[in-house]
């Protein structure tokens, strides 16, 4: 595990805010050991929540409590990324690994069947596995998911170029602050996004080809920033209609794609918690 004690400290305050009954997992598996942030009646149906790269399981903070009320919350800190989770064992190599990880974690969390919730890289992730083990998802969310139904502006990309060469937490935090102007993002997500991204020099997300949406069974509800910077959200909602008639989609006009979590959590909790009520499957 690397990272700064700058970077735990954040990440130790994100936590603080988490509600209180929270509890701290770790979970091995073959490819090291995973941390999971559990909140909520331990019988209740388990709800997986995988986090945008950088931003570890403990940005869930303001959706813990409502998410928590009628589900299992277990919010990942994924393999490879910042966070609390340590890679040993096999290799991550490829898409393949990160599901069979996933299954693992499951596995070792002893759950049979969950939702499963993901933001940006994690839709991307929660999309994947989804496709995966159909049998084991009973219902999928994403927050403005990159490379499932489009790919980046081409801007985004320029954007981002700099702090992915040369990521100092000084122009990481600059950067986001200007993805997320005209938004209440949580400062402290921000800023922990910040020196994940300058204390982990060793950080590496697996990535694969963008999946094939058009087979995805599951009930599924896209949430989408309407000012998001990633990519054009009226284009991702078109081919995601297209690729799954059955889906539900949102837009939340005025965030951003950084922006999510955090800012505007009640909006946000409300649409999902009405989701997975209205997609609980009585089996």
């Amino acid at each position: 595990m690397s990272g700064s004690p700058e970077f735990f400290a954040a990440y130790e305050a994100l936590l603080g805010r988490w509600p209180a009954g929270t509890a701290e997992i770790d979970v091995p598996t073959p490819y090291g050991t995973t941390r999971v942030h559990a909140y909520g009646p331990a019988q209740a149906p388990a709800l997986v929540l995988l986090h945008g790269g950088g931003s570890t399981g403990a940005v869930w903070f303001a959706n813990a409590a409502a998410l928590g009320a009628h589900h299992r919350v277990l919010a990942v800190d994924i393999l490879g990324d910042a966070g609390r989770s340590v890679r040993a064992g096999r290799p991550l190599r490829g898409a393949a690994d990160l599901t069979a990880w996933l299954d693992a974690l499951l596995d070792g969390l002893g759950v049979r069947r969950a939702g499963v919730l993901g933001h940006s890289y994690g839709a991307w992730l929660a999309v994947t596995y989804a496709l995966h083990a159909p049998q084991r998802v009973d219902r999928l969310v994403l927050l403005d998911p990159t490379r499932c139904f489009a790919g980046h502006r081409p801007g985004f990309l320029l954007r981002s170029l700099p702090v992915l060469v040369r990521p100092t937490a000084d122009r990481v935090l600059a950067y986001v602050d200007r993805e997320t102007a005209g938004t209440d993002t949580d400062p402290e997500s921000k800023r922990l996004f910040a020196l994940a991204a300058s204390g982990f020099p060793h950080r590496r997300l697996v990535v694969g080809r963008r999946p094939d949406t058009a087979a995805l069974t599951v009930p599924l509800l896209v949430l989408l920033a309407g000012r998001s910077g990633a990519h054009d959200p009226q284009k991702v909602a078109a081919r995601a209609r297209g690729a799954v008639p059955h889906a539900r989609i949102e837009t939340l006009a005025h965030l951003t794609h950084y922006a999510l979590p955090t800012a505007a959590p009640a909006e946000t909790n409300r649409l999902v918690c009405d989701f997975l009520t209205a997609a609980a499957d009585p089996a």
